[in-house]
Protein backbone atom coordinates (compact mmCIF):
# COMPACT_ATOMS: atom_id res chain seq x y z
CA UNK A 1 0.00 0.00 0.00
CA UNK A 2 1.64 3.15 -0.75
CA UNK A 3 1.80 6.73 0.79
CA UNK A 4 -1.55 7.97 0.12
CA UNK A 5 -3.50 4.44 0.77
CA UNK A 6 -1.70 4.25 4.14
CA UNK A 7 -2.85 7.94 4.87
CA UNK A 8 -6.22 7.34 4.30
CA UNK A 9 -6.39 4.14 6.50
CA UNK A 10 -5.49 5.46 9.34
CA UNK A 11 -8.25 6.63 10.98
CA UNK A 12 -9.23 2.48 11.04
CA UNK A 13 -5.66 2.08 13.08
CA UNK A 14 -7.64 1.66 16.55
CA UNK A 15 -10.28 -0.54 14.63
CA UNK A 16 -7.69 -2.91 13.55
CA UNK A 17 -5.42 -3.16 16.46
CA UNK A 18 -8.56 -4.13 18.59
CA UNK A 19 -9.89 -6.64 15.88
CA UNK A 20 -6.06 -7.74 16.18
CA UNK A 21 -6.61 -7.71 20.09
CA UNK A 22 -9.92 -9.86 19.86
CA UNK A 23 -8.62 -12.66 17.50
CA UNK A 24 -4.96 -13.36 20.29
CA UNK A 25 -7.92 -13.58 23.38
CA UNK A 26 -10.25 -15.73 20.84
CA UNK A 27 -7.02 -17.77 20.10
CA UNK A 28 -5.89 -18.40 23.24
CA UNK A 29 -9.33 -18.86 25.05
CA UNK A 30 -9.56 -21.68 22.71
CA UNK A 31 -6.22 -23.33 23.06
CA UNK A 32 -6.89 -23.32 26.74
CA UNK A 33 -10.54 -24.68 26.59
CA UNK A 34 -9.37 -27.13 24.15
CA UNK A 35 -5.73 -28.22 25.98
CA UNK A 36 -5.49 -31.91 26.67
CA UNK A 37 -4.06 -31.82 30.03
CA UNK A 38 -6.80 -29.31 31.19
CA UNK A 39 -9.87 -31.06 29.97
CA UNK A 40 -8.00 -34.55 31.95
CA UNK A 41 -7.91 -32.75 35.05
CA UNK A 42 -11.43 -31.60 34.91
CA UNK A 43 -12.14 -35.54 33.95
CA UNK A 44 -10.48 -36.70 37.61
CA UNK A 45 -12.19 -33.50 38.70
CA UNK A 46 -15.58 -34.67 37.68
CA UNK A 47 -14.39 -38.33 38.91
CA UNK A 48 -13.78 -37.30 42.26
CA UNK A 49 -17.12 -35.61 42.64
CA UNK A 50 -18.85 -38.66 41.50
CA UNK A 51 -17.47 -40.46 44.50
CA UNK A 52 -17.67 -38.20 47.14
CA UNK A 53 -21.60 -38.39 45.90
CA UNK A 54 -21.57 -34.23 44.91
CA UNK A 55 -23.37 -35.69 41.49
CA UNK A 56 -25.44 -38.26 40.54
CA UNK A 57 -24.68 -40.83 37.64
CA UNK A 58 -26.47 -38.72 35.09
CA UNK A 59 -24.92 -35.82 35.49
CA UNK A 60 -21.18 -37.67 35.41
CA UNK A 61 -22.47 -39.03 32.35
CA UNK A 62 -23.26 -35.89 30.53
CA UNK A 63 -20.42 -33.87 31.84
CA UNK A 64 -18.12 -36.46 30.84
CA UNK A 65 -19.66 -36.86 27.12
CA UNK A 66 -18.53 -33.32 27.02
CA UNK A 67 -15.34 -33.12 28.15
CA UNK A 68 -15.03 -36.27 25.66
CA UNK A 69 -16.29 -34.29 22.97
CA UNK A 70 -13.61 -30.87 23.90
CA UNK A 71 -10.95 -33.65 23.56
CA UNK A 72 -12.22 -35.00 20.45
CA UNK A 73 -12.37 -31.27 18.99
CA UNK A 74 -8.84 -30.40 19.91
CA UNK A 75 -7.75 -29.56 16.24
CA UNK A 76 -10.74 -27.24 15.41
CA UNK A 77 -9.35 -24.09 13.92
CA UNK A 78 -5.58 -25.17 13.79
CA UNK A 79 -5.46 -24.31 17.81
CA UNK A 80 -3.69 -27.36 18.16
CA UNK A 81 -2.78 -30.30 16.43
CA UNK A 82 -3.85 -34.30 17.01
CA UNK A 83 -1.37 -34.79 19.55
CA UNK A 84 -2.59 -31.83 21.42
CA UNK A 85 0.44 -29.30 20.30
CA UNK A 86 0.00 -26.22 18.57
CA UNK A 87 1.06 -26.91 14.59
CA UNK A 88 4.35 -26.80 13.57
CA UNK A 89 4.82 -23.53 11.29
CA UNK A 90 5.32 -23.98 7.86
CA UNK A 91 8.93 -24.93 6.58
CA UNK A 92 9.75 -26.89 9.45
Amino acid sequence: MGLIGELLALPLAPARGTLWVLRQVITEAERQYYDPSAITQELALLTERLDAGEIDEDEFDRREDELLARLGHGSVGGVAGTDGRPPAPSGQ
